[in-house]
């Protein structure tokens, strides 16, 4: 007896209406690479160019971002998993069929209608010439939709959340993760570089230069005025201006003076490195903590996404555990 499974594949399609050649379609197989079985899983082939169709963006965004074996790497590592997320979708479709259940025909028909009206307007001649440009039939395209609703439904069946994270579990996260939802603090940085030349033999002379130069800035002098003058820092045109800063940004004995000055405050002279520095803070911001109760709803839901990722892989070691699976 064929059994329906029509309440978890109602979630799963209002949740997954992902359009075509957006995703599924994304890049062809590179034609330089021959295609071959990439892996058997329970008698099923997985070849090359549907690890390749998976994961043709994630390559395309590699290659703009890395070169030389660093890319090659990157590359591997992507198909790697491209390649095992086909097994696993694989395995899950197998479950489905072995536990007997069916996705009703008017399902597919109403996923591909809202595909033609949300993608292309409701001009089903474009989207059939879209699937030919891109070699496939209706046939295969209703299939693999049909294949993309089975996955989430069998994940929706078997991937069962708790509707709420208990407070206590939410207390512990806060606690644990208290940075998560601290704002980063930043100061208005001015800043004053007078170098040591110690190697001139002029360490001395440099130092009382930039206490005179201290005792100018307590005396009301504009700090900005003096940086113009005397700061051979890279900021020195604009007045020693350094914007806003966060942490890690100075070095640690120079940071720590900074995020240490109240606001408006000039530290003393500062050795450091060879030279000499004033800093003043003109404004400070962030460093603020949220209270449990703000961070609750990002925490539950956090949670949330930690369990479903935990059910789901322990679901997937299962079907893996009883599978017999060969990649080449």
């Amino acid at each position: 007896m064929i059994r329906p499974i029509v309440l978890a594949l109602t979630a799963a399609c209002l949740a997954n209406l992902s359009p075509i050649c957006r995703a599924a379609y994304a890049a062809q197989p590179e034609p330089e690479v021959v295609d071959g079985v990439a892996a058997v899983v329970n008698g099923d082939v997985v070849t090359y160019s549907q690890v390749r169709q998976v994961v043709a963006p994630r390559e395309k965004l590699l290659r703009a971002q890395f070169s030389g074996d660093d890319l090659v790497k990157k590359v591997k590592e992507a198909r790697q998993a491209a390649l095992q997320d086909l097994i696993d979708r694989q395995l899950i479709i197998q479950a489905f069929k072995k536990e007997n259940f069916q996705i009703p025909d008017h399902f597919v028909e109403e996923r591909v209608h809202d595909i033609v009206r949300t993608d292309f307007g409701g001009d089903r001649n474009t989207f059939i010439k879209t699937l030919e440009a891109q070699n496939y039939t209706e046939g295969e395209f209703k299939k693999m939709e049909m294949e993309k609703m089975i996955v989430q439904a069998m994940r929706s069946k078997n991937v069962k959340l708790a509707s709420i994270a208990s407070p206590a579990k939410v207390d512990e996260y806060y606690k644990a993760h208290r940075e998560d939802f601290t704002s980063k603090e930043q100061v208005k940085l001015r800043l004053i570089m007078i170098p040591s030349h110690a190697s001139d033999g002029n360490a001395a002379a440099q130092k009382a230069m930039a206490d005179e130069i201290f005792g100018k800035l307590v005396n009301g002098a504009e700090f900005e005025r003096m940086a113009q003058l005397y700061s051979e820092d890279s900021t020195r045109e604009h007045g020693g201006d350094w914007g806003w800063i966060e942490r890690k940004t100075l070095a640690a004995s120079l940071e720590k003076v900074a995020f240490n000055l109240p606001v408006g405050k000039i530290s003393n002279v500062v050795e450091f490195s060879g030279n000499y520095y004033i800093l003043k803070v003109e404004d400070k911001k962030g460093g603020e903590t949220k209270s449990l109760a703000d961070a609750r709803p990002d925490i539950e839901k956090k949670l949330l996404q930690l369990e479903a990722q935990s059910l789901q892989e322990k679901w997937l070691t299962s079907l893996r555990s009883k599978a017999f699976i060969k990649t080449f």
